[in-house]
């Protein structure tokens, strides 16, 4: 027998705009009808279908469920463990604050050691609970590397590159490269030949050099204005050649320490509310309090929040959670709430190739969704059709 749940009252987040007063209905796992309503909440027929679970949420948002496509770890683990227990540790933290699509990003490593954690992770992209595997390092510049062992970067050899893609078994999502060093280009191209998505970050390029890369096939830019030269008027950089292009999304960390709300603010009208997709790019401590936590083979000290390398005090990514990035951005960045869901699902969900299934509220995809309180807290969440937080406390 199916299990049915329906939705209803809550202003609900879709594709052609927000609907004031919206039903949703879920069976199993999918979602069947996603619909307005002239009443507030109204519970309609098929609200009224016998056995279902029927939830007024008036004064509430139900958006899609959140998609990250950069994240290291949270709840105290790491995905760079390759370890099956930290690795559920840390879905489950995000999951929690409405990320229900992920991709587990590896830091820089020994590159035998992260075929082995590409290997582990692999396990987890084949039983559902990862949507891939994205290598940040180690083939970045060493002036731009942030929380990155200086020891272990290297050239993209196309070689190596390939050895990686090798060891996820298919499931490589993306891999984060300078372009400018040695075999960039080459690299740039074998990923993109490959169905990966290749990305241009922790990268001293120049402006020349990044259209270079755009035009072998990056597009992706890893966490827009961080770990690159910054936009100047005479040596625009990366920065400008990776806004400017349409082929490019470019990943923003919205916690308020990576980016200046006015910097933020110009990414979304250069390149536009369609290109730009929320990421956490979160460790460990994402979920947890302050106190020290590793990274790779480095370790971080966390205070009030903010991640720092103990040794040169580099920003070590964030403790960021996408709850809190859709908050800042729809109360203190001055986003307009579509455009921050867009940002936070459908864009990354397209970018990964996944927008059949998941990133927005329509009919026939996966009941993925996240449901907000007036305040834009969050207070549930539903994947697959089963709630992992009950927006009612069950």
């Amino acid at each position: 027998m199916s299990k049915r749940t329906v939705l209803t009252g809550a202003r609900v987040v879709l594709p052609e705009g927000v609907h004031e007063n919206g039903r949703l209905t879920v069976e199993d796992s999918r979602l069947a009808a996603v619909e307005p309503v002239a009443g507030t909440g109204e519970a309609g027929g098929t609200a009224a279908s016998e056995g279902a679970e029927s939830l007024d949420l008036t004064g509430h948002w139900i958006v899609p469920g959140f998609v990250d496509v950069h994240v290291h770890g949270g709840g105290g683990a790491s995905f760079s463990a390759g370890d099956h227990t930290e690795s559920l540790t840390a879905i489950d933290t995000h999951r929690r604050h409405g990320t229900t699509t992920m991709v587990a990003s590896t830091v820089t490593g020994d590159l035998d050691e992260l075929a082995r954690q590409a290997g582990s992770l692999s396990e987890l992209v084949e039983q559902g609970d990862l949507a891939g595997i994205h290598f940040e390092g180690p083939f970045i510049s060493c002036q731009r590397r942030g929380a990155h062992e200086e020891s272990l970067l290297r050239d993209p050899d196309p070689a190596d590159v390939r050895k990686l893609l090798d060891a996820a078994r298919g499931h490589a999502a993306m891999m984060t490269l300078a372009p400018e060093r040695a075999g960039g280009l080459e690299s740039v191209r074998l990923l993109a030949d490959n169905g990966v998505i290749a990305a241009v970050g922790h990268t001293d390029g120049t402006y020349e050099s990044t259209l270079e890369a755009v035009e072998a096939g990056a597009t992706v830019a890893t966490h827009l204005f961080n770990a690159m030269p910054p936009l100047g008027h005479r040596a625009p950089g990366p920065v400008a050649a990776l806004l400017e292009d349409e082929r490019v999304t470019v990943e923003l960390i919205n916690d308020g320490t990576h980016l200046h709300p006015a910097a933020l603010q110009l990414a979304f009208r250069a390149a536009g509310p369609e290109r730009v997709a929320f990421i956490t790019d979160a460790m460990g401590a994402a979920g947890m309090g302050d106190g020290r936590y590793p990274l790779g083979n480095l370790e971080v000290e966390v205070r009030d929040g903010v991640a720092r390398l103990v040794e040169g005090g580099s920003i070590a990514g964030s403790t960021l959670t996408l709850d809190r990035a859709f908050k800042r951005a729809v109360t203190v960045d001055g986003i307009p709430v579509a455009q921050a869901v867009a940002a936070l699902s459908a864009n990354p969900a397209r970018l990964l190739g996944v927008a059949d299934r998941v990133g927005t509220l329509e009919a026939g995809k996966l009941a993925d969704l996240v449901v907000l309180d007036e305040s834009f807290d969050l207070v549930g969440v539903m994947r697959h059709g089963a709630w992992i937080v009950h927006p009612h406390g069950r």
